[in-house]
């Protein structure tokens, strides 16, 4: 007998899939292969049987059933929300109240309503968002997650660069409004993170590491930061000025 896999561990009931896309004039051998690919995916076939806006939730299911992020009565900061997966979970395990939402996503994109989420529908870059975002959230956040990616442009160094680049505004945004014991959470690539992103990470949390999710495609150079445990603004000046930093 097969054992049965826990909520949340991997694609579930899942049948082996072998959808084939034909050859079609004008559509390129690599879109026919992502279209493939997606078609055969059986994350993507669960989020449409349960409800979840993409595959990505996935992942922070994953995450989260493994390092214990998400707890009732937490607020939670999504940035790069669309299409909203990442906000349907947090909703449902920080068990957000449907009129005083505790959890709040932001993109430039449009994403429709989710119950208890509140959305933003502007640039995370906007000189504004950030005090948008706290204003929305009502006090410290206990945890920023950021699947943020840059549109591709498909030249790789270039994808990678503006990539990292959102990760550290993200970074230190979660470091300018997380609470003490707060968690951040998101994407990056491999190959890798860049040096002064790691710094600023480990010096202002207790733990650092990397990261691959099972839902995270093993061909993708995707990987999620995880940084745990804010030592908080107080502390973390502190530990610059005995560094000799702070100058």
């Amino acid at each position: 007998m097969k054992k049965p896999v826990k909520p949340g561990s991997g694609p579930t009931g899942a049948r082996a899939l072998k959808t084939r896309v034909k050859k079609k004039r004008g559509l390129k051998n690599s879109s026919r292969r992502w279209l493939e690919r997606h078609l055969n995916d059986p994350y993507v076939h669960r989020s449409k049987a349960e409800g979840y806006r993409s595959r990505a939730a996935y992942k922070l299911i994953e995450i989260d059933d493994k390092h214990k992020l998400l707890k009732p009565g937490q607020r939670i900061l999504d940035l790069g929300a669309a299409p909203g997966g990442w906000c349907q979970v947090a909703a449902s395990r920080v068990k957000s109240p449907l009129d005083a939402p505790t959890v709040v996503g932001i993109d430039y994109l449009h994403v429709d309503m989710i119950p208890g989420a509140t959305l933003l529908e502007m640039d995370f870059l906007d000189d504004a968002a950030p005090d948008r975002l706290m204003e929305a959230l009502g006090g410290a956040p206990d945890l920023v997650l950021s699947d943020m990616a840059a549109p591709t442009t498909g030249h790789r160094r270039t994808d990678h660069i503006r990539t990292m680049h959102l990760c550290e505004v993200a970074a230190d945004f979660a470091v300018s409004v997380l609470k003490p014991g707060g968690h951040f959470l998101a994407k990056t690539f491999q190959g890798g993170t860049e040096n002064s992103l790691l710094d600023l990470l480990k010096r202002n949390f207790r733990t650092v590491q990397h990261i691959k999710p099972p839902a995270s495609r093993e061909e993708s150079v995707e990987l999620y930061i995880l940084a745990k445990d804010f030592k908080g603004r107080a502390a973390s000046k502190d530990e610059d000025q005995a560094s000799g930093g702070g100058m």
